[in-house]
């Protein structure tokens, strides 16, 4: 028999399998070889295939859009959406629509096509999270946009259509339902209990101890009591924070350690899998402050496929409990 749970920052349930848990050999295999390199557009020395660099990190007097970079940020090619323009809010009948204003970069990590974001050194990864949060603080800056998602996709079932390492950001003039529930949800709890619901969830996770897999000075990765997919962790800073745009070097230098140290662990446990990871932030431009809100990244391998009663229901089904996830993931050999 399975077990319900019901989250409690927006009221979502999940059906966790306890009798008969899937281990990580259970999941789907997909080859993760890098093919592409002759043609690749990402790549140092092909700079003049992509749109001019947005903001660079790159060797001292290194020319711009030119080989000498670390990390390289770019208008996507094919953006979801367009910077140029005014939304034009306007109704049709009961349907709202607006016009396709927003922003959307990718973010290139390396000039190295076979590398990917956990081979990188640590100083590597410090740049590619400074990037984040320069371009997130550049994007906050036009008051058209409301929410500043950054993600990334890695592998062909987790949506990745560009193998060389790369992550995405895109600005959206509204705030997305899923993030608008978050924010709801912790501040009601605040409201209820004066605290915030993200440091009362870290608090009882060590307090635990069962579900979390690593830790450092600044930040605590742990698979959630009701995740939505199988070897879900979110990683949060120990202390509340609203938003990472005011990190210090020493901050980002342990967010890129246990970032890369989850991705280690995730790519031995589950033999490196897809998976997505976003950061989730407060909202930009609102006018009100939202310090009910702690950001936090959630980082989700693809190892099953969400099927019709999940799709019809709004219930996910996780084979693994996140328990038993978290002890496959703290025990992984990384070397």
């Amino acid at each position: 028999m399975g077990e319900l749970r019901r989250d409690p920052i927006v009221g979502r349930w999940a059906i966790i399998e306890t009798e008969n848990p899937a281990m990580p050999d259970s999941f789907l295999k997909e080859d993760q070889s890098r093919r592409h390199e002759a043609t690749c557009q990402f790549c140092s020395g092909r700079e003049h295939l992509t749109p001019p660099e947005i903001d660079v990190v790159r060797t001292p007097g290194s020319p711009p859009n030119a080989p000498g970079w670390s990390v390289r940020v770019v208008a996507n090619k094919f953006p979801a959406l367009m910077i140029e323009g005014e939304l034009d809010k306007r109704g049709v009948g009961l349907f709202d629509m607006c016009n396709g204003i927003g922003a959307h970069e990718v973010v290139i990590e390396t000039p190295d096509h076979h590398k990917d974001l956990v081979d990188l050194s640590l100083e590597e990864i410090c740049h590619v999270i400074q990037m984040y949060q320069n371009r997130y603080l550049g994007l906050a800056k036009d008051k058209r946009f409301k929410y500043i998602l950054i993600f990334r996709n890695f592998g062909e079932s987790a949506g990745t259509s560009v193998e060389h390492a790369h992550s995405q950001i895109i600005a959206l003039p509204m705030i997305p339902k899923y993030v608008l529930e978050k924010i709801e949800g912790a501040a009601n709890y605040s409201e209820y209990r004066g605290r915030c619901i993200f440091c009362d969830t870290i608090a009882q996770e060590k307090e635990n101890k069962e579900r979390i897999v690593t830790e450092n000075e600044d930040f605590i990765a742990f698979c959630p009591f009701v995740p939505r997919y199988p070897f879900e962790t979110w990683i949060f800073p120990k202390e509340h924070d609203l938003s990472f745009r005011k990190m210090t070097d020493h901050q980002q230098r342990n967010t890129a350690r246990i970032l890369k140290e989850m991705l280690l662990k995730m790519k031995a446990a589950l033999n490196n899998p897809s998976y997505n990871f976003f950061i989730h932030l407060p909202p930009v431009n609102l006018g009100y402050s939202q310090e009910t809100f702690h950001w936090h990244i959630e980082l989700i391998p693809q190892l099953t496929r969400v099927a019709g009663f999940e799709w019809g229901t709004g219930f996910y089904i996780i084979p693994t409990p996140p328990a038993m996830a978290a002890k496959f993931l703290r025990e992984a050999h990384v070397g």
